[in-house]
This record gives structure tokens, C-alpha cells and sequence, in this order.
């Protein structure tokens, strides 16, 4: 019973892994086609991304960098805007609204690294 006990602690304990949940809303009037959200170590994308719409998308962050998305207007034109650097270990929310004056990044709550301890 012990033995059950110890290996459930251990279990709850020791298996958080750390994500960050993203959210690109579309603020602008338009539709984006494609969207592409470049963070360390890999990229997600959606072929189209209407008017008011959301898109979710959680990942593990391996490495470190910074995010970057692209997208594509209804003039054709393309958008690259370099966003917050995150790093291997990183969780939180991070939301992405693209607005008709650009792009806006919101860490909610801003990122926090568990692999480290906080420095004095």
C-alpha cells in the first residue's frame, strides 16, 4: 500500500510538462490566407483565417528564439512580425491579435521558465 501511495505522489508530482495554449484572433475585416506562427523549434499554420475568427493551438517550446508570424492579406500582400522570444521550458497563454495597424502579442501570464529557479 505504500509502495501505491509513494508511486502516485511521484506520478503527480513529477509529470508536469510545460505548453504554451496560442490563440490567433483575426481582427482585421478581412480574410488572412495563409497564417503561420514560427516559434523555437517548430511552426503551425492555417490555410485561411477568416474575419473574428480564432485560432488555438497549444505547443511545447524546445530550444529557444523568437516567435515570428506570417500571414498573407487580401491584397496578397505577405507580413512577417517578429514576436516574443520564448524559451525551452516556457508556459502560459500567448495571444496573437492582428488588427488592420498590425500585430499585437499578449504573454497572459507572461512565460515562466520551471526547468530554472527564479534568480534572487
Amino acid at each position: 500500500m505504500r509502495l501505491l501511495a509513494l508511486a502516485a505522489i511521484i506520478f503527480l508530482t513529477g509529470c508536469h510538462s510545460a505548453f504554451i495554449e496560442a490563440t490567433v484572433h483575426n481582427s482585421t475585416g478581412q480574410t488572412l490566407s495563409p497564417v503561420e506562427l514560427d516559434y523555437p523549434s517548430a511552426s503551425f499554420g492555417i490555410p485561411t483565417l477568416a474575419p473574428n475568427q480564432d485560432f488555438h493551438y497549444r505547443f511545447k517550446t524546445q530550444g529557444s528564439g523568437d516567435t515570428k508570424l506570417i500571414y498573407t492579406d487580401s491584397t496578397h500582400a505577405e507580413h512577417s512580425v517578429t514576436g516574443p522570444a520564448l524559451k525551452e521550458g516556457d508556459e502560459g497563454s500567448l495571444l496573437i491579435v492582428i488588427d488592420p495597424t498590425g500585430v499585437k502579442w499578449h504573454l497572459i501570464p507572461p512565460a515562466v521558465n520551471l526547468s530554472k529557479p527564479n534568480s534572487p
